[in-house]
């Protein structure tokens, strides 16, 4: 199983390249909506804050909607849940262009992006599959997630670029337009590969993520974690738009991407030693301590270059950071389970996305965007405490177990 361990060596086993490609499609849209919408309906309302507060909307939406779908892809399996998901999903996002098209009343953008929600958690289908495929190889697992981390970050780097392309260089709904259009493509493509689909769950026994211990605390951090991502999109968005250089912004975000992208490869090949409990800790110390970097940027220099070198060196604990919380979760979701867990931690991430785009998008408009890069920082920083009193909750825990045992 040692090739396994190598990314040639996963895209050796039967049906994975086919099911990679498809996912990757599917998954593209999902780093260009956000920016889409934002650029879509600030152009159209004039409002930052109208426009975070929609995607934050469609976010949390997501976040409730997705457990029950991924419950119903356990039960049912991927191709039978999936797809239908996807033809609601693209209905919603045809439905919000529409209606910033043709200046429908606000609440109907909220509605609109709602429906959005039913987006199956693309990632999470993949990595479910490369759990089932690789169940007895945990090196190559790892291998296999720090591929998928890498290849959200390929997404995200590469999104806001073309959705920023689109949206200037043709019309401002043409970003959510393409998007919708290789969700459904690539969602075609991937559930068409029924060979390496987990087998279904129809009469699980096993106890639902959300009360296995560690799972918590665990989502938890991905809530932190989620944060920054939300809070860094918009205020990137509104630093440059203040600069006048919008087009500019998914660029910018796309560097911060590709740190992580790269950092998540190398982290594949790496195979650090230790369990994912104890080197998760490290992980979220360092992406705090570079998440302060574009703060301290956009607080001294008030041009754009330093910015994406400090964005793009910011990135680079994101991967790491990611791979391992997701390896440390499937360890602790039951088998058959393994869609909700993945769907869960997603839940978690949009959450705090929903949170750092809200919260983003009325701190740029009350205070102004460079006082707003305190967010990431500050997102980060609750991440690695949340982790901080887990572990400490934990040691008491198994301390108070050993003396109750030694005095037995």
């Amino acid at each position: 199983m040692h090739r396994l361990t190598t990314y040639r060596g996963l895209f050796a086993l039967p049906g994975t390249l086919a099911f990679t490609l498809g996912n990757l499609v599917a998954r593209l849209p999902m780093g260009m909506f956000s920016v889409s919408a934002v650029v879509m309906i600030a152009g159209a309302r004039g409002s930052y804050a109208l426009a975070g507060a929609v995607t934050a909307t469609g976010l949390a939406a997501t976040a409730l909607a997705g457990p029950w779908t991924a419950r119903l892809t356990d039960r049912y399996g991927q191709a039978r849940v999936a797809l239908p998901a996807t033809l609601t999903a693209v209905a919603g996002s045809v439905a919000l262009l529409l209606c910033v098209r043709f200046d429908a009343p606000d609440w109907t953008l909220f509605a609109a992006y709602a429906a959005t929600a039913a987006t199956p958690n693309i990632g999470g289908l993949s990595r479910a599959r490369w759990a089932h495929l690789l169940r007895d190889d945990p090196d190559a697992l790892h291998t296999a997630n720090s591929f998928e981390q890498a290849a959200d970050e390929l997404c995200f780097m590469l999104g806001p670029v073309l959705a920023s392309f689109l949206t200037g260089t043709f019309f401002p709904e043409s970003g959510t337009l393409v998007g919708a259009v290789l969700l459904l493509a690539g969602m075609l493509l991937f559930t068409s590969r029924r060979a390496t689909e987990p087998p279904p769950s129809p009469r699980s026994t096993a106890p639902s993520p959300l009360r296995t211990r560690g799972i918590p605390p665990l989502l938890a951090t991905f809530v932190a974690t989620g944060a920054i991502f939300g809070s860094l999109e918009v205020v990137t968005i509104a630093y440059a738009d203040a600069r006048g250089h919008r087009a500019a912004a998914g660029a910018i975000l796309a560097l911060q991407a590709a740190g992580s992208c790269a950092a998540g490869l190398l982290y594949g090949r790496l195979k650090p030693t230790g369990s994912p409990a104890r080197l998760l800790p490290r992980c979220l110390l360092a992406m705090t301590a570079l998440m302060t970097l574009p703060w301290l940027t956009a607080a001294t220099d008030g041009t754009l270059p330093p910015l994406a070198a400090a964005l793009l060196l910011a990135g680079m604990a994101t991967a790491p950071t990611m791979v391992t919380a997701m390896t440390l979760l499937q360890t602790h979701t039951p088998p058959d389970r393994l869609n909700e867990g993945m769907s869960l931690a997603v839940t978690a991430l949009l959450t705090g996305i929903a949170c750092g785009s809200a919260t983003g998008g009325w701190t740029v408009e009350h205070l102004n965007p460079a006082t707003a890069y305190t967010l990431p920082t500050a997102a980060a920083t609750l991440a690695l405490l949340i982790n901080a009193a887990t572990r400490r909750a934990t040691t008491a825990r198994r301390d108070t177990a050993t003396r109750h045992t030694t005095a037995a």
